[in-house]
């Protein structure tokens, strides 16, 4: 880190951070639902179920993947934070079992506030994991903001017959889960207090390439990626675009270290409680508030969640007979 990213701590710059600050699922849905977008036959994903991305076909073997995601600081690291904000725009497009091709920047920066040669950091930081990926990294667009923001917008490419897919679920498929849970409340202990933690930091910036890859490898062809409405906010709308139920076993989720101890002692971000207040009259619970907490808690760059084994992670549960979408947690 240079001596001025030691001396700016960005999340404090911010009023929200990572994936927590999107907005609340609901209000979201109710402003979506009055508006009628353009449309046409080859598009093949659209706004429809809340999937992670469009999709449009461009001929019988190949589809166009398009998204796009930016956030405020999620840690105080430049470099770290811009690493973290690329691999969860890129994520998307993994979430559809694609490929990404070619990204471009998106930077808000408070000129004034914060040098802008930690900006120069953020984007290095999505420049390196554009690289790792394979994907072109090709200019973007900069605006002066009072509060500092960063992503990508992405354009992938992919099989249109083997897609991923919010709403092709089956009853008796188990779910799998790719990453930890546990960022949310991690993150929001690091905004409060400035404690570093790597173990998250490893997790976000953990492409879900080889995890996308893997499930249409085994022929899998339902997931989705757990992001700002947390596992259960996610679930459920696979559940509601696939016309299943679902049953979680809460003790096989995995967690990261200092996830629960962040928990305890109050570090739950906004969002968090929000996604639980959302899904909750869809919830048929046999386990305590902290842990329904925990397992909607507000993710920034997480896992696959997978309909089907994928090998190496873990199963977490499984979808079952249910057209009212529900989610019994046991």
């Amino acid at each position: 880190m240079t001596s001025a990213a030691a001396t700016y701590r960005l999340t404090q710059y911010a009023s929200g951070g990572g994936c927590a600050c999107k907005v609340p699922p609901g209000e979201l849905e109710r402003v979506l639902a009055g508006l009628t977008p353009a449309a046409g036959p080859d598009l093949l994903v659209g706004v429809e179920t809340g999937d992670d991305a469009a999709v449009v076909r461009l001929d019988s073997g190949r589809a166009v993947v398009l998204t796009t995601d930016f956030f405020t600081p999620v840690v105080d690291d430049p470099y770290d934070w811009g690493r973290i904000a690329a691999t969860n725009a890129l994520s998307d497009v993994y979430a559809m079992g694609g490929e990404p091709l070619v990204a471009v920047n998106l930077l808000a920066w408070p000129r004034e506030r914060v040098p802008f040669e930690l900006a120069a950091e953020v984007l290095r930081g999505g420049a390196d994991v554009a690289r790792v990926a394979g994907c072109h990294l090709a200019g973007g667009h900069s605006i002066d903001d009072p509060e500092p923001k960063y992503g990508l917008a992405v354009t992938g490419i992919a099989d249109p017959d083997r897609l991923l897919r919010n709403d092709s679920g089956r009853a008796g498929l188990p779910l799998t889960l790719t990453k930890p849970l546990g960022l949310g409340v991690l993150n929001n202990r690091h905004k409060a207090t400035g404690e570093a933690f790597p173990e998250a930091v490893a997790t976000m910036t953990t492409l879900n390439a080889d995890a996308s890859r893997a499930a249409l490898a085994a022929g899998l062809t339902c997931a989705t990626d757990v992001t700002g409405f947390g596992l259960l906010g996610h679930l459920y709308k696979l559940c509601r675009a696939s016309g299943v139920s679902a049953v979680v076993d809460a003790a096989a989720v995995p967690y990261l270290d200092g996830a629960r101890e962040a928990l305890a002692e109050g570090f739950v971000p906004g969002g968090s409680r929000r996604n639980l207040d959302w899904v909750r009259p869809h919830l048929a619970s046999e386990v305590a508030e902290d842990e329904l907490v925990l397992l909607a808690d507000a993710q920034t760059s997480g896992g696959l969640l997978v309909a089907g084994e994928v090998p190496g992670h873990p199963v977490v549960g499984e979808l079952v007979r249910g057209s009212e979408a529900t989610i019994a947690v046991r």
